[in-house]
């Protein structure tokens, strides 16, 4: 569904072609370990080397007949040795391998190209969402819990939340990529019965892969789930992100929007919608790869040292995990590269309850000025519940108040409603965050 909208590199590495080039690569490093060890002719590996192709409908046309993926690719290349006089070589394919020792490892090498470029994808991310913290390091902003104003933050303080969380995600992702660089080549049940364990170290090392410390049929699924949870983690915190902007580009609100290209509609019987398209695809297809982590736990556990019902579901939730995850990222990246930012409808907003946010100021001034706790919260909050209800002056009908000038007068009211004074660590935060 969404390959078409993606990089073609990592539509491509989850092809049906390159996964077959992938196995025929473990294939071909095998023979050629193994006649380093002395165990295959050497000239056999050389001509496998040379001479090994396949025809992915011919694989196609094979499996449908024999109904096994791997004895039809092995038939296929064998065809092909065949057909260039190098018969006698094929014997030593997939010598002393089991199918999923290729299976396995090959999609080790697919996972590892998918991730080189998802890497690529959060730093790129990562560089845009702190140019935006900067940026708007002090654009006032009101700060918003359960949807209602609370106190001033700064655009750029958000802007700088979500980097952290992308850069916890780059750390975790890289782990969980490097754990996932792993092969096997241990048999139909683990225990090296045709093949030892220096030719499996030998064989991974040809690939650029480490050998699993053990395994039995196949690697443990843990490691799988790991990592496809990991890029569920990604992507829900792209869903925060577009679901943030989403509340902030409401008509009621208008202080961020996506992007709205020249000629670009909203609606096809409302002219005058600009809807926030590209972060609610974000949103919605977070779920997806959020829904395919159940799945990898799912394969976690199978029939003693090997059954086959993890197999059909990677063949659908690792393509579509990483590719969907790169899409996202992609539509990220566009989204704060080119997020449009209101500072004036901000400032409009943080005033628009006329000094209401600084209840929270004023109740701590109070009491360290010597009013009781307890009065002065009674005092404060009837002053708000007033001013939420009629939509007055918060700040004049404080200042107005006899009680409260007994306590705090002049410079010090002034102070209590002090946006810089509310706001003065932001550069202690970014200093914090960023040094």
């Amino acid at each position: 569904m969404i390959a078409r909208y993606t990089r073609p590199q990592m539509g491509a590495i989850w092809s049906d072609q390159h996964k077959y080039e992938c196995w025929l690569e473990v294939e071909l490093a095998a023979s050629e370990a193994l006649a380093g060890m002395g165990d295959v002719p050497k000239e056999a590996a050389r001509a496998l080397r040379e001479h090994a192709s396949f025809d992915l409908s011919r694989i196609q046309e094979i499996e449908r007949e024999v109904r096994h993926d791997v004895i039809a690719f092995t038939t296929a290349v064998a065809e092909t040795m065949k057909a260039k006089d190098a018969a006698e070589a094929s014997r030593w394919l997939h010598f002393g391998l089991t199918s999923n020792d290729v299976v396995d490892t090959a999609q080790a090498l697919q996972i590892r190209d998918a991730s080189q470029l998802i890497v690529q994808d959060l730093a790129e991310l990562s560089a845009a969402l702190k140019k935006l913290a900067f940026e708007h390091k002090h654009t006032v902003q009101i700060g918003r819990t359960h949807g209602v104003h609370a106190e001033p933050i700064t655009f750029g303080l958000k802007a700088a939340m979500w980097w952290d969380e992308i850069e916890r995600h780059r750390k975790r992702f890289a782990a969980a990529a490097e754990e996932m660089r792993v092969g096997k080549i241990s048999g139909a049940v683990g225990t090296f019965a045709h093949i030892g364990p220096e030719a499996e170290e030998k064989i991974c090392a040809r690939l650029g892969l480490k050998a699993a410390p053990i395994s039995s049929q196949v690697l443990s699924r843990d490691l799988h789930a790991h990592y496809i949870a990991t890029l569920a983690g990604i992507a829900s915190s792209l869903d925060k992100i577009a679901l943030e902007i989403r509340h902030l580009q409401r008509t009621e609100v208008r202080e961020a929007e996506e992007p709205f290209a020249a000629g670009q509609k909203g609606s096809s019987a409302m002219p005058h919608k600009r809807n926030p398209v590209t972060c609610e695809q974000i949103s919605g297809l977070a779920r997806v790869v959020r829904s395919n982590a159940q799945a990898a736990f799912e394969n976690v556990p199978l029939w003693h040292e090997r059954d086959i019902s993890h197999s059909s579901v990677e063949r659908v939730i690792f393509p579509d995990s990483t590719i969907l995850t790169d899409y996202l990222l992609s539509k990220t990246i566009w989204l704060i590269s080119g997020l449009r930012v209101n500072p004036e409808r901000m400032r409009r907003n943080v005033d628009q309850t006329k000094g209401l946010i600084f209840s929270g100021q004023l109740l701590l001034d109070l009491a360290a000025a010597g009013m009781l706790r307890e009065d002065a919260y009674r005092l404060v909050q009837s002053h708000a519940m007033r001013a939420w209800e009629t939509e007055s002056d918060f700040r004049a009908a404080i200042e107005a108040d006899p009680e409260i000038r007994r306590y705090l007068l002049g410079e010090q009211l002034n102070h209590v409603f002090s946006l810089d004074r509310q706001l003065a660590h932001i550069d202690t935060i970014f200093h914090r965050l960023f040094d």
